[in-house]
């Protein structure tokens, strides 16, 4: 981390790695909130073409960490490696490609957002980088979702059933995988 992003982006991973260690033993609840407002604290919202000179990059949590800058994708996959990290379940966790209202106006745009699921039927709670407290996907009225997906599933709509292999359809998700496990992130497939 220090060759790549120098003592600052050092002390970074030193933060975050003594906040997943503080966190071990808190309840479910504070282990969301505290990993969402982490990193909608510290990592500031800009476009790939600007980090990463590149139309779409997603970024393991080290890469955002040491730029201090990422766009949705970015936010979603440090989130879901934290609460993974934490021993959340897989199944309790899905990266979310929604269509994001902006304002009140009827202008739409991609977005993702991670959703916790108490059970894989349920409504899930919603952590977002654009609304920075956590709420039901119910009361995200500016929100509409398209697809879902983890490291064991891919899911159409709001389906709770599994439809595919996200990591054999979704190329740049594989892309990251495969750098996080390099990074020691992630062990296996």
């Amino acid at each position: 981390m220090r060759q790549e992003f120098g003592s600052d982006g050092l002390r970074e991973l030193e933060d975050w790695l003594a906040l997943l260690d503080r966190l071990q033993a808190a309840p479910r609840d504070a282990q969301l909130r505290e990993i969402n407002d982490f990193f909608n604290r510290r990592v500031r919202w800009l476009d790939d073409s600007r980090i990463w000179q590149q139309e779409d990059y997603w970024a393991t949590p080290l890469e955002t960490l040491g730029r201090g800058a990422g766009d949705c994708e970015d936010f979603t996959i440090a989130k879901y490696v934290s609460l993974r990290e934490l021993e959340v379940p897989e199944s309790m966790l899905r990266l979310i490609y929604v269509k994001a209202r902006i304002g009140s106006s009827r202008i739409t745009q991609a977005h993702m957002v991670l959703g916790y699921y108490t059970a894989p039927s349920d409504e899930p709670l919603v952590l977002d980088n654009l609304v920075t407290t956590i709420e039901p996907a119910g009361q995200r009225t500016d929100l509409a979702p398209l697809f879902s997906f983890n490291g064991s599933g891919l899911w159409a709509g709001g389906s709770s059933q599994s439809r595919a292999d996200p990591v054999a359809r979704l190329s740049r998700w594989r892309s990251v995988i495969d750098r996080m496990r390099r990074q020691g992130f992630i062990q296996g497939g």
